[in-house]
């Protein structure tokens, strides 16, 4: 019977791993390897590091760190956690594991543009293609900017980005779908739209080209795609936890869900998707699972039999 068992080997889910073990709890993380950090080219936004950190960087070293006390990352899918009793059963990869615990460090999938995926790779590996401006708007800002979705959603992405100086542009994917409060504010900004759907993207020469159908076409330093995202819930909808309008797992202070003893950490969560805020989100719930465990086993023992009793 393990202590907990961590799903999600991305920066939240190790760091819990680590809390867990340098807390002497027997866990284990369990990752498919679909994370989004591992596609971080380079990161100016972790504290500490000044010159940058890629995401595969940052992943070795939380691993290095994991190992160091003793626990690993065990690389499969989980398939199903089911309740059992004090604890839960944790499917995958054809063994079944018991835990008293499970965190949720799922994260969420990008709704990717209509590109392969080999085109997409290149891009978001060259910086062409990024998907987080409060991450790197700062290494943006002297490139002309595109982004991609032509809905509020995408009109909020386009404002964030013009407050660093760089030309921006609006673009459909398919179709404007915007009032016109929000075309006059983008126009009082500087932004400009394209309301005509793209025809297609392309990888050339430092930039990404976007064409249209009897336009010309527009070279952009970096593609920012504002197309939403979907978050990694449904183990935990399984469980019946509960989830927020936006379909992320609703938890408590301490991280733990509607589901006694399943926490959730990271994107997955209803909140700023930011590596700092899931590191906090895991020192908190591998904080709390500690100490709920000491808790149960205080009472466990307190409830047990004495020999006089027996």
């Amino acid at each position: 019977m393990l202590d907990c068992a961590v799903i999600g080997g991305g920066p939240a889910g190790l760091t819990a791993a680590i809390y867990l073990s340098r807390f002497l709890r027997s866990c284990v993380v369990i990752d498919a390897g679909a994370g989004r950090a591992a596609s971080i080219p380079r990161s100016h936004n972790l504290p500490g590091f000044p010159d940058g950190l890629s995401g595969i960087e940052l992943l070795a070293r939380l691993e290095t760190q994991l190992r160091e006390y003793g626990s690993a990352v065990r690389k499969a899918e989980v398939d199903e956690i089911t309740s059992s009793g004090p604890g839960f059963l944790i499917s995958c990869a054809g063994d079944v594991l018991r835990s008293r615990s499970v965190i949720l460090a799922t994260g969420v999938v990008n709704h990717k543009p209509d590109i392969s995926e080999t085109m997409h790779a290149l891009g978001v590996s060259q910086g062409l293609i990024r998907y987080c401006p409060i991450c790197d708007g700062y290494e943006a800002r002297l490139t002309p900017i595109a982004v991609l979705g032509a809905d509020r959603h995408g009109a909020a992405e386009a404002l964030f980005l013009r407050q660093y100086g760089a030309a921006v542009t609006l673009l459909a994917q398919r179709s404007l779908d915007l009032a016109t409060s929000d075309l006059e504010r983008l126009e009082k900004a500087g932004i400009e739209v394209v309301a005509e759907p793209i025809a297609g993207l392309r990888l050339a020469d430092g930039t990404i080209e976007a064409s249209w159908h009897g336009l010309p076409g527009r070279s952009f330093g970096t593609l920012y795609p504002a197309l939403g995202s979907t978050a990694r819930t449904h183990l935990a909808a399984a469980l019946g936890a509960n989830m927020s309008d936006q379909g992320c797992l609703l938890t408590d202070g301490h991280q733990q869900t509607s589901i006694s003893g399943l926490y959730a950490i990271g994107d997955v969560v209803e909140g700023l998707d930011q590596i700092c805020v899931a590191t906090g989100h895991a020192a908190i719930a591998a904080t709390a699972i500690h100490n709920d465990l000491l808790e149960r086993d205080y009472q466990t023992s307190a409830d047990a039999p004495t020999e006089r009793e027996r």
